[in-house]
């Protein structure tokens, strides 16, 4: 074989091997977005959601589905976990071509994108009153059913939101309507729980109030107070949580009970049992 044809067949096999599997293509034809030209999926609307995303039509049998919950972080803001059938995170494939049942949420804040959620676990900073999680193509477009978003909404006070119905949200050519597809929050949301404040005084090896149990409720947030007089760190075990203590100076420790059982707080230097939390 000459190395004029060797290179020809080497040429062709890469050729052949990039047209197939691996990676979906993200070529398109010229004068065709990006999203138009990986439309194999579903069906590309002329809708927008509020964002300037177009919104790709599926069946209400294939389409994903997303519920969000909200717990709110023991150091401020929300912690969020989503729970989602037919569908999967696909960060590797960001950018691709949209194929059924794979892609990433989008965060909305009080109506505004904020963030995106390659897993099932994300963030909300201190401060948000609605959230909205929408499900995307890995080609950016927003899965839809019914020319609405695949989406749920929850408000950031502990109570659960509604999704819109579908049909509700974008019409042809024009973004969607935010009040459509947010539930608004309430003018005057109420104030978080505080919980309950626990104060500890140790002077040397004696605790005031004498070590004894504090029953919680699972979700309930507490508060330890502690002054001590000597430098010591206290520790809440199966909480993993730690409170520097200076001498004379009161220290404040906060924590959501979001674990059953039973937990003792005790001195690392000195090693006093301080309390124990009963968590049912």
């Amino acid at each position: 074989m000459t190395p004029l044809l060797s290179l020809t067949v080497v040429l062709a096999a890469a050729l052949t091997l990039t047209g197939c599997g691996g990676r979906a293509t993200t070529h398109h034809k010229p004068g065709t977005t990006h999203q138009e030209a990986t439309g194999s999926s579903g069906t590309l609307l002329p809708a927008r959601d509020e964002t300037g995303h177009r919104l790709r039509e599926l069946p209400a049998a294939d389409a994903p589905t997303v519920r969000a919950e909200a717990r709110p972080d023991p150091e401020g803001g929300w912690n969020v976990h989503l729970a989602v059938e037919r569908f999967r995170f696909t960060p590797e494939s960001t950018g691709g071509a949209a194929l059924p049942g794979r892609g990433h949420a989008r965060l909305l804040v009080d109506g505004r994108e904020t963030a995106r959620m390659y897993g099932p676990w994300g963030y909300v900073p201190p401060g948000a009153h609605t959230l909205t999680v929408r499900l995307h193509a890995d080609d950016h477009t927003v899965w839809a059913v019914s020319g609405s978003p695949v989406q749920t909404t929850v408000r950031l006070d502990g109570t659960p939101g509604t999704s819109p119905a579908p049909g509700a949200s974008a019409t042809p050519g024009t973004p969607a309507t935010p009040g459509t597809s947010v539930t608004p929050a309430p003018t005057s949301p109420p104030p978080a729980d505080a919980g309950r404040t626990v104060t500890l005084t140790i002077t040397g090896k004696t605790v005031e109030p004498p070590p004894s149990r504090i029953e919680l409720k699972k979700g309930e947030r507490l508060t330890l107070r502690v002054t001590a007089d000597r430098a010591d760190t206290v520790h809440v075990h199966g909480y993993d949580r730690e409170l520097r203590l200076s001498p004379g100076t009161p220290a404040t420790l906060t924590l959501l009970a979001d674990r059953t059982g039973l937990f003792e707080v005790e001195t690392h230097e000195s090693g006093l049992v301080l309390t124990q939390l009963v968590v049912r």
